[in-house]
């Protein structure tokens, strides 16, 4: 009798199909994911258009890659309209949360009904356009400060810098994207690494290990040069430290880069991590604090 081989299946919008060599922990997270749908209308200002791309295509890369948690970002393809990544946040139910954009337009009741569907942060992308501006982030941490909400924020090393005196000063934690979008060849001389880590020390913000093809000077996720730029974030704060995947990755699809393998970012992060204890942290214990998730079971996690 002949034993038929499982062909591993693709995900849509990840490049190989073969699992990590990393074996994930219990109640692993991946904190940075989008999804698109054509039935939501785009911002005449959008710059990426990618793809539909599903709930139940990223549950692929789910398993492909091991983790069962997850964060959903409303991109900035939608401008301030949140339904897209709230549909996809009711599909993934508890094992997810949601990280919105909005304005100063958005009513308090308006704040309390996205806390109760999952919401736990909002969204600055200053390096696609500006809206909501930067001057709306000390206003905008003020009003979901009560919620306990984080500000993620996502800009150029130079708007950074310009920005200090008021990320020095917010009433909520930061989450830096994409490794700060520090290029690597800045690590160690940029002053805007050394105000993301001085952040990260003071326990002001937090960062994701993502879009490390984002920053990198060749785009891939096995570049070595990354590994300063993410081992400095983690050696400064290894509690302030979550990952994500950044599937389904727009700019490749928009063509600016070659598609990522997500195994091969698990790996990069294993990699950066060291050791077993590091990589669970990363993977679960800080997303568990950051963005609510319940803890899972110590004995889960030998």
């Amino acid at each position: 009798m002949h034993t038929r081989l499982q062909v591993p299946r693709p995900v849509p919008f990840s490049d190989g199909t073969a699992p990590p060599r990393t074996a994930m922990p219990a109640g692993a997270c991946d904190c940075h994911v989008h999804v698109y749908d054509a039935r939501f209308p785009t911002t005449p200002d959008a710059r990426l258009l990618p793809p539909d791309a599903s709930v139940d295509d990223y549950r692929l890369l789910q398993q492909r890659i091991g983790t069962v948690r997850a964060v959903l970002v409303a991109p900035s393809t939608y401008g301030i309209d949140n339904r897209c990544m709230l549909a996809g946040l009711a599909a993934l139910g508890d094992a997810a949360r949601g990280v919105a954009v909005l304005d100063e337009t958005v009513s308090d009741e308006a704040l309390q009904a996205l806390h109760a569907l999952g919401v736990r942060g909002i969204r600055f992308n200053l390096s696609l356009g500006a809206h909501p501006p930067a001057g709306s982030l000390r206003p905008m941490a003020e009003r979901i400060a009560p919620l306990g909400w984080h500000l993620q924020l996502l800009a150029a090393p130079d708007t950074l810098l310009s920005l200090a005196p008021v990320l020095r000063d917010l009433p909520v934690a930061l989450v830096f994207d994409h490794l700060g979008r520090i290029a690597p060849a800045d690590a160690g001389r940029h002053a805007a690494h050394a105000l993301v880590l001085d952040l990260l020390r003071e326990g002001r913000a937090w960062i994701k290990l993502s879009g490390g093809y984002i920053v990198s000077a060749t785009h891939r996720t096995d570049d070595a040069a990354l590994d300063v730029l993410a081992r400095s974030y983690l050696q400064a704060a290894p509690h302030r430290v979550v990952w994500g995947s950044d599937w389904p990755h727009a700019t490749a699809s928009a063509g600016r880069h070659p598609m990522p393998d997500d195994a091969a970012q698990v790996d990069a992060l294993a990699r950066w991590c060291s050791d077993e204890d590091t990589l669970c942290r990363v993977l679960v214990d800080n997303p568990a604090a950051l963005y609510g998730f319940t803890p899972a079971s110590p004995l889960s996690l030998s």
